[in-house]
């Protein structure tokens, strides 16, 4: 435990005179006892001696002034806390055939709308990335608590070319990674060292990560999709797949251009389960809805300095008035 005013601990030193004080009113009251009787000073309750119970009151003052003089000087202590929190990065395939209005009005805005309120109702303990890929993946939006900017990112999204699986877990990772591995900046004249050899990323590494990776079309891109998901799956990152579309295949008329497009479920399933994730198909966008309201980033318990002094006053309080209780119950005035 430390103390961020430890000075105020010194008025502890009140306490042993407050007992001195009542040790003297003690001796002073036998002395009138034995000189001119009780007179009313010996109480009673139910016609019982109260013996040893007549110091009740008095202790539970004196401790619960002790824990308020404590709590004066805020303590601090290391509690482990269960709190949400992690990385989720929300990757979105931005290929052409997401522009299809088979969903109102677009299946893109659609999936932008379900993100948007999926951002909307997380704490600000989730940091959440933005992951745009079609024949390749690029970060949007690195991790942030900042909610404007996620959303800003959300809505800048928009249909580009062909699908690629492998490349939007890649860089869903690449993300993941590059959010764990910053270090504050510092500016010296000094000539560069030389980059030393990346150590490879440990097994597990991002295990309080999660990748929600939508899609509405077939793998048509190199590389392999899964062997992507493998990878994420040695560093913990769960990936959750969602599948927009038909899985017999859709002829869709996009800009002026047919485009035939087919969800690949099986795949998207293997995906979620190498990951230990989920695979969901979305039909409309209150499906997308849905789905978005039922993900959840991990709870974990992580040890937080937190200060005590709100727990210690309330327990000094609760003392004080215990002790004003008894007082006014057995003797009918407040020690």
């Amino acid at each position: 435990m430390s103390f961020q005013w430890p000075a105020m601990l010194w008025t502890l030193g009140l306490i042993p005179i407050f007992i001195g004080l009542y040790i003297r009113t003690q001796a002073q009251r036998r002395r009138l006892a034995a000189r001119f009787g009780t007179l009313g000073i010996v109480q009673q309750a139910g016609g019982r001696p109260l013996g040893v119970r007549r110091h009740l009151p008095a202790v539970l003052f004196l401790v619960g002034l002790a824990i308020l003089l404590v709590g004066l000087a805020r303590p601090q202590a290391v509690v482990p806390l269960p709190r949400e929190e992690g990385t989720v990065v929300l990757a979105f395939d931005v290929s052409g055939s997401m522009a299809a209005d088979d969903m109102k009005p677009s299946r893109m805005e659609a999936a932008k709308a379900a993100a948007r309120d999926f951002v909307q109702h997380q704490p600000l303990s989730v940091q959440i990335a933005v992951v745009g890929f079609s024949d390749n993946g690029f970060s949007v939006q690195a991790p942030t608590d900042d909610h404007d900017s996620i959303l800003a990112s959300i809505n800048r999204l928009a249909p580009q070319r062909g699908t690629s699986l492998a490349h939007g877990i890649q860089a869903s990772l690449s993300t993941i990674a590059a959010r764990a591995a910053e270090s504050p900046r510092l500016y010296s004249n000094l000539p560069p060292a030389a980059t030393p050899t990346p150590t490879p990323v440990p097994q597990g590494s991002f295990a309080p990560a999660v990748v929600v990776l939508l899609t509405d079309g077939e793998n048509n891109e190199s590389p392999d999709p899964l062997g992507a998901a493998r990878a994420a799956a040695d560093q913990g990152v769960r990936i959750y797949t969602v599948g927009i579309g038909s899985t017999t295949g859709t002829t869709l008329h996009v800009n002026g251009f047919t485009v035939h497009t087919q969800l690949d479920e099986a795949l998207l399933q293997q995906i979620a389960s190498l990951t230990q994730g989920a695979y969901f198909h979305a039909q409309s966008a209150q499906d997308l809805l849905t789905i978005y309201d039922g993900l959840s980033p991990q709870l974990v318990v992580r040890p937080e300095k937190t200060e005590l002094t709100a727990i210690l006053a309330g327990v000094g309080s609760l003392l004080l008035l215990l002790g004003a209780a008894f007082s006014l119950l057995w003797f009918g005035r407040v020690p």
